[in-house]
């Protein structure tokens, strides 16, 4: 049973593989009908990102986090942290998702994460979660930088985020959570 999904904010659910402030930022087509699907299906539905500019002073957190809210996302979970700032919450570190975990009781080796980075992947194998990875954003990048992820074992490789949840919901919603190693 699938407790939790986890999206990822920019490339994953929208923007591009750079950062797009609140205001400016416009969810892909297909976000907003797999954000559809997700509710639907009654599975809480977490965002969890990196922010830095936030630690910078160039905009805010709450910004943010209202914007999220109003795509559909049950609770948002983010760091406004730059690297250098060496914090636990920061992706690929596994803090948002701990925190998810302790606030709403959930199993993480039962919830999903999907993302375009190979930092979400990593955060989601540190966490014990499941996997996928969208080729949107910066998702091509990821895929040939398999270094970055060597140890993680994605779910599916899917080409964007509704191709994910659809993935979710016919091979992974009946049936124990575990990695698969094709692609559509």
């Amino acid at each position: 049973m699938i407790e939790a999904i986890f999206l990822d904010r920019d490339g994953t659910i929208g923007g591009s593989n750079e950062i797009q402030y609140p205001g400016d930022f416009q969810l892909f087509p297909q976000a907003k009908q797999a954000i559809i699907d997700i509710k639907k299906q009654h599975i809480p539905l977490f965002s969890f990102t990196n922010q830095p500019d936030i630690a910078k002073g160039k905009v805010k957190k709450s910004d943010f986090i209202s914007e999220l809210l109003a795509f559909g996302f049950d609770d948002v979970y983010l760091c406004p942290h730059e690297d250098s700032d060496n914090c636990s919450c920061r992706k690929p570190r596994t803090g948002m998702l701990l925190k998810a975990a302790e606030e709403h009781s959930l199993n993480l080796a039962n919830c999903i994460v999907i993302g375009d980075r190979w930092k979400d992947l990593v955060a989601a194998r540190a966490a014990g979660a499941q996997c996928i990875l969208v080729l949107t954003g910066a998702g091509h990048d990821t895929l040939h930088a398999r270094e970055k992820w060597a140890d993680v074992q994605a779910a599916f490789i899917a080409a964007n985020i509704q191709e994910a949840v659809e993935f979710i919901f016919t091979s992974l919603s009946s049936q124990p959570i575990l990695p698969h190693s094709h692609t559509r």
